[in-house]
């Protein structure tokens, strides 16, 4: 029963984001440049990407957009070689963005709503793993009112208020079985919610040159009324009853340094570096409505560590309304070794993105990117369940928006 708990408690429900999935898909065009935009003014995603550079949009405007998202993972047990895919849905990280103020006003609001993380992956039956995961699908939304002063043509400053609120329904069996011979499982459901702020400086100190200095706070994202849902042989359920269960987790701030330059009339490049403060999340806390000498109140160990991650990209401007865009990026797993598991099997990965522009009329523009995630391939055993494996990933991510100017 012991390994059984062990087991019981990696189901975190936040796990997947605390496994570095940090979903960079909050602009169309930024995506296009491998989400390099902290020094860049470039449309109403500045909301996210840098409150202090709202103050700089020469127009007002509202933004839809979806980034649909395809991920595959493969992985080979270290025991028996035996090997499993993922059979993961598509997900669907959103943006909705509006910037509006007085014409001619140094002073501008924006509201922004978008997916900063989240996961959804479903490994096939019967895999070796299942005792570890069988799916898991998490969505979370930020909702970010904001406003930004432009203090002079070279300088801006922005801050918004982020309410966070989030959905998670985790899966998986159970090693015991009924008189049939079918495993039991657990399902775990939850909301949770938290707050934090976006703060941003944008400086323009000469023409061709623009900077950004961007600061994302930790939000601690709590689950207060879960719901656990074990169905197990009649014979254990006085040891798993089901009922409420409650926990938190810390995602990470976000310090990111961008640089912007214009190197000719039709050439913009842009480069961002990310610090993320993944050391935040030291430890998983689990804490069940309905203890009993089997299940637990719990805390296991993480130990994250904090990591970077650096992109460059470029826009190519063909027409004035028609731009072409590349990019690419290089991303450190905050997971450590020993620490890896199948809620997110998380790598070092690399980034490859395109994208185009075209604006129609001077006010109706369509965003288009296509991004792709290469995972190095990973071998570990994790220390707490001792599961063992290599974990190979794959990322395909297709994204559209439309904006309209006014």
């Amino acid at each position: 029963m012991k390994k059984l708990l062990i087991i019981l408690i990696s189901l975190s429900p936040f796990l997947a984001q605390a496994q570095g999935f940090q979903v960079n898909l909050q602009g169309q065009k930024q995506q296009a440049m491998s989400s390099a935009g902290t020094g860049l003014a470039l449309d109403e995603a500045s909301v996210f990407f840098n409150p202090g550079a709202v103050s700089h949009l020469e127009k007002n405007g509202v933004s839809v957009g979806v980034s649909p998202t395809i991920a595959h993972s493969t992985f080979q047990s270290t025991s028996n070689q035996s090997q499993a895919r993922s059979t993961s849905p598509v997900s669907t990280p959103f943006t909705a963005y509006s910037v509006w103020g007085p014409e001619e006003s140094k002073l501008k609001f924006g509201l922004g709503i978008y997916t900063p993380f989240g996961s959804t992956i479903q490994w096939e039956d019967g895999w070796s793993g299942r005792f570890q995961l069988t799916r898991l699908q998490l969505f979370s939304v930020f909702i970010q009112p904001t406003v930004s002063y432009k203090i002079s043509d070279k300088v801006g400053i922005g801050a918004g208020f982020v309410y966070g609120i989030g959905k998670i329904d985790l899966r998986r069996d159970l090693p015991v079985v009924d008189a049939n011979g079918n495993y039991g499982n657990a399902k775990l459901t939850g909301n949770a919610n938290g707050i934090g702020f976006n703060a941003g400086i944008y400086l323009k100190p000469i023409e061709k040159l623009s900077i950004g200095i961007t600061y994302r706070s930790r939000v601690d994202m709590k689950v207060n009324k879960g719901n656990a849902e074990f169905n197990v042989p009649s014979s254990l359920s006085s040891n798993f009853p089901n009922g409420g269960f409650s926990s938190s987790l810390p995602l990470p701030r976000v310090i990111t340094l961008g640089v912007g330059f214009r190197a000719t009339d039709k050439l913009l490049l842009a480069a961002d570096v990310n610090f993320i403060g993944w050391s935040a999340y030291k430890e998983l806390a689990f804490d069940y409505e309905n203890n009993t000498s089997t299940l637990q109140d719990t805390k296991s160990e993480r130990n994250y560590k904090d990591t970077y991650a650096f992109r460059l990209g470029g826009q190519y401007s063909i027409k004035e309304n028609f731009h072409v865009r590349a990019g690419v990026a290089y991303q450190l797993t905050p997971v450590q070794d020993g620490y890896v598991t199948p809620e997110l099997p998380d790598a070092n990965k690399m980034n490859y993105s395109v994208g185009v522009g075209y604006t129609f009329a001077e006010k109706l523009t369509v965003d288009a990117s296509f991004t792709f995630e290469d995972f190095d391939k990973r071998t570990d055993t994790n220390k707490e369940t001792n599961f063992s494996g290599s974990y190979k990933t794959y990322i395909a991510i297709p994204g559209i928006s439309l904006s309209y100017n006014f």
